[in-house]
């Protein structure tokens, strides 16, 4: 009996050793597991915030990237620009200089320009024939840059210079230019443009239409061949096409030609083989100037 009872003893202080170490175990355990994951939860939190910085981060740099093709995405310039302020002042200021009219365009890089705020409806190429003219084409530029800015256009100049003192050619520098201007970007209009006219109203709109398209109200040099094409030439308001011509005196080889009406008869029978197509020149230089694109020529000496 003594001895059944020291064994049931000694049995159950077996099992409840074993219960309180098993006890022990499962403790140190299950406290070593939480204590580990609640050290973990700052690095958690860290990895989440570096995650969302990186997500930032991956969302803000292609905006970079994109800003050149947002231009592309811009509106259409509307059919009227609202910056048109009508009939205008002309002043001359006699100490003028083209670096003034550089400063008073910081946004015409080598005589091109396009509005920002919204796509041009047509890309105008300007063809200005010149030669010995420095000071009325200064004037002149000093008021169409600023003028054709307000049209929203997207326009460059081209200065068509004629070399040499041998007679001055305007016609075939407009073609010259027309030639070389299309070597240079795609235009949709071409103007043909005095270096000694001046535009008074920017309501005329440098822009081309289904017609050839007057601009100088009462006018009309080029006639004759456009209505051999069988076009209609239109013209602006009276009020609305007027310019101011800069005087000058007649230099050596800008004399009158006497020639010129005879050569205007000969329009209709020449018309079709006398233009483009048999424009011979040769190109001498083309010079990217912060306000225009001059391109030198010469019709006189051999290739």
């Amino acid at each position: 009996m003594g001895f059944h009872m020291t064994y049931y003893l000694s049995y159950k202080f077996r099992l409840l050793l074993l219960f309180t170490l098993c006890l022990t175990v499962v403790g140190w355990a299950t406290n070593n597991y939480f204590v580990r994951a609640i050290q973990e939860i700052p690095k958690a939190k860290n990895f989440i915030a570096n995650f969302k910085k990186t997500m930032v981060l991956s969302k803000k740099e292609p905006l970079t990237n994109e800003a050149p093709v947002k231009k592309a995405d811009l509106d259409n310039c509307p059919s009227i620009s609202p910056y048109l302020r009508g009939q205008d002042k002309l002043i001359f200021k006699p100490d003028l200089t083209l670096e003034d009219v550089q400063a008073e365009n910081p946004k015409v890089h080598q005589g091109r320009y396009r509005p920002e705020e919204c796509k041009a409806q047509q890309r105008v190429a300007i063809l200005i024939p010149h030669r010995n003219r420095e000071r009325h084409l200064t004037y002149l530029l000093e008021h169409l840059h600023p003028f054709l800015q307000r049209q929203q256009l997207d326009y460059g100049i081209y200065i068509i210079h004629q070399a040499g003192s041998k007679k001055f050619n305007r016609a075939k520098l407009l073609n010259v230019g027309y030639i070389e201007a299309l070597k240079d970007a795609t235009w949709d209009c071409f103007i043909f443009h005095d270096v000694d006219l001046v535009p008074e109203n920017d309501l005329n709109l440098y822009k081309c239409e289904d017609q050839p398209k007057h601009l100088v109200v009462g006018r009309n040099s080029t006639g004759y061949r456009v209505e051999l094409h069988r076009m209609k030439i239109v013209r602006p308001m009276p009020d609305v096409g007027k310019y101011t011509m800069i005087f000058h005196t007649r230099d050596q080889g800008n004399e009158v030609n006497v020639e010129r009406m005879k050569l205007l008869h000969q329009v209709s029978r020449v018309w079709r083989t006398d233009g483009l197509n048999s424009c011979v020149y040769r190109l001498l230089s083309v010079d990217y100037n912060p306000l225009y694109t001059n391109i030198t020529v010469d019709f006189w000496s051999g290739p």
